[in-house]
């Protein structure tokens, strides 16, 4: 019989760190940074290499915010992957929450897969020599250990954790000790020892051992998530916890809630080490590290002109970016907000972000582009009492029905064919056409062609934020009002 493997992406997370293309509202794994696919797309890809041999590697396993369950399902959608189930948390509870819950799942008909569990947000260039340490280290989990991948370092970073390991036979090594996120002369020192690995996040194990070293070190953890996990409600491929009892549960890492314990108890962790071009991009310094460059070291997207410039990275979205005499910077431009940092500090832009938070400011959460289940809008103008949108249905799809208190709306269609219901009236308008929908009125548009339908709404009243919606009817389970 084949060794059972499940494998487990965490896609929450908000990249505080690389703001301002990466926002709450759609982080950097789900941005493509790297080759054609988004991080989260890479991840689902690299574990499905995992199958083959004597392994039955099953669909994947994906925990993420409940905020974000749209984005996942249309990426899994482009990879034509069916998951076996989207695990939503409410809130982040960080990453010991979120993997109890992934082996809950995983045990609930009475199976105990191996676990493979990846972040979504990293990137790999050698996808032979990552499937063969992970081979390994489902190899050895199967006995009951907990194995992590380990990355051998190749400069003194201080953005990682690290792990100390003993002598490694055929490659596998016993853990000693896992350590903080060092200073710069203490990453040097680890970096001339030898004995220290990066932490890449990376886990596997049975999901009954993680349960079992979770209520040995925090049962507290163990019976909260437990008890969000009895009050679940499920629709679709969606699970939800309970929200009120996952509230009560305790925020904290996958590493100091059992991973940093295990070193000297009960448990048995080993370590595999990794060499195949193993990336976190935590940081804009990362993003520039595997791109490609010039031959003074400048890294570029979009449209950008660089002038005298060394070892810089520029990232232009919506325009024009010029950089002239600059060495060793991080430029990134969107249509709301420009970013400049020296590329050593680029781990501080967090620091902005929280800022930004602070202050309540719509740039921490959301792009001037918001992505919602039915496609697309983008707030290409706005002053005092008026708002134009540009807005994209996909095909097929329609917003919800619904009205609102403080504002009355124009569309014109741009392309394709609307259905919009406009009161007890139901028209369709097609390029060219426009409507007019007066405030309070209820109302709907939506996409019954098979072409995208893209239109520009005026919107002009005394308010007009996006919680001026009462929903009536909603495809897509979202709140009445909201």
């Amino acid at each position: 019989m084949k060794l059972q493997v499940l494998p487990v992406v965490m896609a929450g997370g908000s990249g505080t760190r690389l703001w301002p293309l990466s926002r709450a509202g759609y982080p950097k794994q789900f941005l493509v940074l790297s080759g054609n696919q988004s991080l989260f797309q890479q991840a689902v890809g690299r574990l499905a290499g995992l199958g083959g041999g004597d392994f039955a590697v099953g669909a994947p396993l994906v925990v993420g915010n409940e905020e974000h369950r749209f984005l996942v399902l249309d990426q899994l959608r482009e990879l034509r992957l069916d998951p076996a189930a989207l695990l939503l948390e409410p809130f982040g509870r960080n990453t010991a929450p979120a993997l109890t819950l992934a082996a809950l799942q995983a045990i609930e008909d009475g199976a105990d897969p191996v676990m493979v569990v990846a972040p979504a947000d990293q990137t790999v260039t050698d996808a032979a020599a990552f499937t063969a340490s992970l081979q390994s280290a489902v190899q050895v989990a199967a006995g009951g250990s907990i194995v992590i991948l380990g990355i051998t370092p190749d400069r003194p970073e201080t953005g990682y954790g690290y792990i100390r390991s003993t002598a490694s036979e055929r490659g596998v090594a016993r853990v000693a000790q896992f350590v903080e996120k060092p200073d710069l002369a203490t990453a040097q020192r680890y970096l001339a020892e030898g004995d220290y690995c990066w932490n890449s996040g990376m886990f596997v194990l049975k999901a009954s051992v993680w349960l079992a070293a979770l209520e040995a070190f925090r049962p507290d953890i163990a019976a909260a998530t437990r008890t969000a996990w009895a009050a679940r409600s499920s629709d679709a491929k969606f699970v939800r916890p309970g929200k009120s009892e996952f509230a009560a549960v305790p925020s904290e890492s996958v590493d100091y809630a059992v991973m940093e314990r295990c070193p000297g108890s009960d448990f048995d962790i080993r370590m595999v080490s990794l060499a195949a071009g193993w990336n976190d991009l935590g940081a804009w310094d990362a993003v520039w590290q595997v791109a490609t460059k010039d031959a003074a070291g400048n890294a570029s997207v979009g449209d950008v002109l660089l002038q005298d410039s060394r070892n810089a990275l520029v990232h232009a979205t919506s325009r024009l970016v010029s950089v002239v005499g600059l060495d060793d910077v991080v430029v990134v431009e969107t249509p709301d907000a420009v970013m400049v940092s020296d590329r050593s500090r680029s781990q501080e832009v967090k620091k902005v972000v929280e800022r930004l938070h602070a202050q309540h400011r719509g740039e921490q959460t959301l792009h001037r582009k918001v992505h919602r289940p039915w496609g697309w809008y983008d707030s290409i103008d706005a002053g005092p009492r008026f708002q134009v949108k540009r807005i994209l249905v996909n095909p097929g799809a329609s917003l919800s029905l619904q009205m609102h208190h403080h504002r009355a709306e124009h569309w014109i269609v741009v392309s394709g064919t609307a259905e919009v219901t406009n009161g007890d009236r139901k028209i369709l308008l097609t390029e060219n056409q426009s409507t007019y929908i007066p405030l309070g009125e209820v109302h709907r548009l939506a996409n019954p062609g098979k072409m995208p339908l893209e239109i520009i709404e005026v919107q002009s009243g005394s308010y007009l934020g996006e919680d001026d919606i009462v929903r009536f009817e909603d495809t897509y389970g979202r709140a009445p009002a909201a």
